[in-house]
């Protein structure tokens, strides 16, 4: 698999396109970081790293507002072939501020809120809203 966040990205959105409650991804550091931004945002409502074996398991539990999801798109900004970088002035805001735009930095995962605190740019991993 090339891209992995890509992967992980798609999974989230075909689940919630299906209308399944929970999805698992193969874990990372990088992944668990993500999902923890998501579940802090609102658009998921737990995260779970179970112990299994060959690798452990990322389980993301699903948020649905009634019966709509509560992600509506999800825009891969970055990719292996063009990597996109912005300083802290250029993150782009996802839906004119209503969504999240998450950005690796030299301080780990963020969001494009926290980077601009922080006065941090860094690779413009993806956009949810």
């Amino acid at each position: 698999m090339t891209d992995p966040i890509a992967d992980m990205i798609i999974r989230i959105k075909n689940a919630f396109l299906a209308s399944h409650r929970e999805v698992a991804l193969p874990h990372s550091k990088i992944k668990a970081s993500i999902a923890q931004i998501l579940e802090k945002g609102g658009y998921i409502e737990a995260v779970e790293i179970k112990d299994s074996l060959p690798q452990k398991t990322i389980v993301l539990k699903l948020k649905y507002i009634g019966k709509v999801p509560s992600i509506t798109e999800v825009k891969r900004i970055s990719k292996p072939g063009r990597r996109i970088y912005a300083t802290a002035r250029q993150i782009p805001r996802a839906l004119g501020g209503y969504g999240l735009t998450i950005i690796s930095s030299s301080q780990g995962i963020l969001t494009d809120v926290e980077a601009r605190k922080k006065n941090i740019g860094g690779e413009v991993i993806c956009q949810i809203w």
